[in-house]
């Protein structure tokens, strides 16, 4: 049984439209946990990016500043991406204030990664390089709060595949790949693969018994201001990591070290959401990434079996000055979220509505109302639509990497924003998605999941192909 209640308003702004459904009308669950779900169904807006959305389909439109932030904030902004689009360097040099690159790192600059601020990608082929992506290291998990896992002794808590002149990188990298198919309704196949991480060469000859790998590709950086804006309290809101509405879905919050204040705070951001704020997750990869020290991560990646990096020649300390480290900051918070694009409104409004009623935003929250912002007032009480609670759920064996963070288990993540998803393409024609981008399409990155999203997963395998076509359409237009 559904029912309808429809409002509309004279204004051009999309108001909510509210359809109570009940999900045993739509697929039968594995279990009864969501037999009882009712859903809010809410119409998605053109500015899902609130009063700062900009009407851009380019290659650019991941790269511009928020639309309502002042005139007189632009240069802060620019410096802010001059840091992170132009390459540092080793030293010493003459451009003092972009040196200091290495001793080891994956790339040397912040732009590499984060293509045209979009999404990293897997390399194409063998002679491909890997600066978009990333392999976390471990051992174990950590019983420290301070520590998120217990790092390799040799190779630290990143493998770095590149080092200055005079030193050799810390590995080889290359990936293999695992590959399966999975049927649709329709008979309609997928192939789904699986990268695995091959890491050869090792300085020092180090080990690789029981060592962890997880690798990362660069997310879009689209919005993020927004969501640090958010409380803890608005977060922890929707967290039921004991799932006592017995909803089959327990997301719950990481709780990870705060470097700044030397204490335990939420986390946000990240794949497993193991950084607290938007200055200690860039802090944290200039680090790791590039080898620069900060004045919240005064240290490179170097273990003490390292003696090459650890006497290796440095760019001063710190090598990020606050100020740079502000200035990227508060570029990184201000990248506008595009509008959306609405080219069938029919398919897309269907298509959005089927999103919402399998079960999709039970975990992609669709919106949240923003507070008061006091050093970024443009980003103030607005209301947006990135599609994330920002909590950790359990995606299931097939998405797990078998490394803890934090709190994060090895099957835990914390569920993607999907703001922007549909021009992924259009900013970079190489791209991935899903933490390690093995999904080409979002057809494969759906499919992949499972845990806490098996059921809405299976009634996305079983939806008739044209309702599948109006869910994908929903989520490109975003």
């Amino acid at each position: 049984m559904s029912s309808v209640i429809r409002r509309t308003t004279t204004l051009g702004v999309s108001i909510a439209v509210m359809t109570i459904v009940s999900a045993c009308d739509i697929f039968s669950p594995q279990d009864n946990q969501q037999s009882t779900k009712q859903r809010v169904i809410v119409e998605i807006p053109e500015n899902i990016g609130g009063a700062n959305a900009v009407a851009n389909t380019t290659t650019n439109a991941f790269s511009l500043p928020s639309a309502s932030m002042p005139l007189t904030e632009r240069l802060n902004f620019s410096v802010g991406n001059s840091f992170f689009r132009n390459p540092w360097v080793t030293a010493p040099s003459s451009t003092t204030a972009r040196d200091g690159l290495g001793p080891y790192f994956n790339t040397n600059a912040c732009q590499n990664c984060h293509i045209k601020d979009g999404r990293g990608h897997l390399p194409a082929s063998d002679d491909d390089n890997h600066v978009s992506l990333l392999v976390r290291l471990s051992i174990g998990p950590s019983s420290d709060p301070k520590h998120s896992v217990l790092t390799h002794p040799i190779l630290g808590e990143q493998l770095q595949d590149m080092a200055i002149p005079g030193l050799e990188p810390e590995a080889k990298l290359s990936f293999k790949y695992q590959y399966q198919t999975q049927t649709l309704s329709g008979d309609e196949k997928v192939e789904l693969r699986k990268p695995i991480a091959v890491i050869e060469n090792t300085i020092y000859d180090a080990p690789l018994d029981n060592l962890q790998t997880s690798v990362r590709i660069a997310p879009a950086m689209i919005g993020l201001g927004y969501l640090a804006a958010l409380s803890n309290e608005q977060i922890l809101a929707n967290a039921d990591p004991d799932d006592l509405d017995k909803d089959g879905i327990s997301g719950k919050a990481n709780t990870v070290w705060n470097l700044a204040t030397q204490s335990q705070d939420l986390g946000r951001f990240g794949w497993k959401a193991g950084q607290p704020n938007l200055k200690q997750q860039n802090a944290s990869a200039f680090s790791g990434d590039m080898g620069l020290t900060s004045s919240i991560v005064a240290h490179d990646d170097c273990t003490q079996s390292q003696t090459d990096c650890t006497s290796a020649i440095n760019g001063g300390s710190p090598e990020v000055s606050d100020k740079i480290l502000d200035r990227v900051t508060f570029y990184t918070a201000n990248l506008a979220v595009p509008l959306r694009r609405i080219n069938d409104e029919t398919t897309i409004t269907a298509g959005a509505e089927i999103f919402q009623t399998i079960g999709c935003a039970d975990c992609h929250k669709v919106s949240w109302q923003t507070p008061e912002v006091p050093d970024m007032p443009w980003l103030s009480n607005q209301t947006i639509y990135p599609f994330t609670d920002l909590l950790l759920h359990d995606m299931g064996e097939g998405l797990a990497d078998h490394r803890s963070e934090f709190n994060a288990s090895g099957t835990e993540w914390r569920t993607a924003p999907l703001w922007g998803i549909g021009l992924t393409s259009t900013v970079n024609s190489e791209f991935g998605f899903l933490h390690d981008g093995r999904a080409r399409n979002l057809t494969e990155a759906i499919v992949w999941h499972g845990g806490e999203a098996q059921t809405s997963q299976q009634a996305f395998v079983n939806l008739p192909a044209n309702e599948r076509k109006q869910l994908l359409a929903f989520l490109n237009s975003l």
